[in-house]
């Protein structure tokens, strides 16, 4: 029953992420600040963390290449950046501890290295003109910030489904 909730919960976030864009006032606070909700991401990474691992990196793949389809121009720079990312990130966390405090910290520098990698991609294939400095100030911060209020809110409910899960698929 919980490996349905969490495909679930899943697909939730990935329609989340746009209905989220949706909702959010254009130009909240009078800046020209892109924010970038990565809440799919930082699902699957908890999953990864505290539920399993393999899997992760199969959600990975399956919604990085539907976010492509979905959202980009250009396919495969989701279907080969997500799995990347989970996969670097769970090797990260055989060294690091894998408490929630940690696994937050590392979302966010995941979230921070997927920015990097698009804006990389899109930049060699000249598909923006906004230089690096404008993209930090513009999209990576006022992104890391949305994304981190949203780790705050989720990451002990997270932590505490995604472990039951593992629990559940040891018995």
């Amino acid at each position: 029953m919980r490996k349905v909730l969490i495909g679930c919960l899943i697909s939730f976030m990935f329609i989340l992420e746009s209905v989220f864009l949706e909702l959010l006032p254009t130009d909240p606070f009078g800046k020209n600040w892109i924010f970038v909700p990565y809440f799919l991401l930082i699902t699957i990474l908890f999953f990864s963390v505290y539920g399993n691992r393999n899997v992760g990196v199969l959600y990975g793949f399956v919604f990085g290449l539907l976010f492509d389809i979905v959202y980009t121009e250009i396919l495969g720079i989701y279907f080969f950046a997500f799995p990347f990312i989970i996969y670097i990130f769970n090797k990260l966390m055989k060294i690091f501890h894998s408490n929630i405090v940690v696994v937050s910290v590392m979302s966010l520098l995941a979230v921070s290295a997927l920015e990097m990698i698009v804006y990389q991609v899109i930049k060699v294939i000249n598909l923006t003109t906004i230089d690096f400095a404008s993209f930090l100030h513009l999209r990576l911060l006022p992104s890391l910030g949305l994304n981190l209020v949203f780790i705050v809110i989720v990451a002990y409910p997270y932590k505490r489904l995604f472990e039951k899960y593992a629990a559940e698929l040891k018995e």
